[in-house]
């Protein structure tokens, strides 16, 4: 649950900090490139974690890969402060929400979809065109497969869950055999 905090609050102070798509853009790229060099090289990003390397070494190692690197100003002063409070091995959930919550900072609503099979376009639009009827504003959809689906859809929006799935269903009945 902490860690959860800790990704939402430096994810959040992140998004305040951007001015605008084109700088969205590239940030998100650097992160993932940044953070997927750190993936790669298992040792390095170990070494970066580990709380026994002393800061200053740690920041030294940062800056000789950044160097190297040549990011943005804002990108690299994340990732300092990532490395100063030990806190790398957080970038990879920090690159998975901050499209929600940039989203969310522009008054696009994102509601992750759950299917069976992967979704048409045509059904992602009729869900889309749903959804933004519903929230009288614009959505994104974050489709992913779940194979514990049997049929249909289970929709989420923050605590919100819409279960359309055939495996929702039978438990309702289920649940409706059980009371009697």
């Amino acid at each position: 649950m902490k860690t959860h905090l800790l990704i939402k609050r430096y994810t959040q102070g992140l998004v305040e900090a951007l001015k605008g798509e084109k700088e969205f853009l590239t940030l998100s790229r650097e992160l993932s490139d940044f953070s997927e060099l750190l993936l790669s090289h298992k040792k390095l990003l170990e070494a970066l974690s580990n709380p026994i390397l002393a800061k200053d070494k740690r920041i030294q190692i940062i800056k000789d890969i950044l160097t190297k690197k040549r990011l943005s100003k804002k990108t690299s002063r994340f990732i300092f402060v990532l490395a100063e409070h030990n806190r790398l091995e957080l970038l990879p959930e920090i690159l998975e929400l901050l499209p929600l919550l940039w989203n969310e900072k522009k008054g696009v609503f994102t509601y992750e979809v759950f299917s069976a099979v992967p979704l048409k376009e045509s059904q992602k639009k009729k869900l889309e065109k749903k959804l933004e009827s519903l929230e009288k504003g614009p959505v994104f959809l974050k489709c992913s497969i779940d194979p514990e689906l049997i049929g249909g859809l289970s929709v989420r929006k923050g605590n919100i869950v819409y279960d359309i799935s055939l495996r929702g269903s039978l438990s309702k009945m289920k649940e409706k055999i059980v009371e009697g």
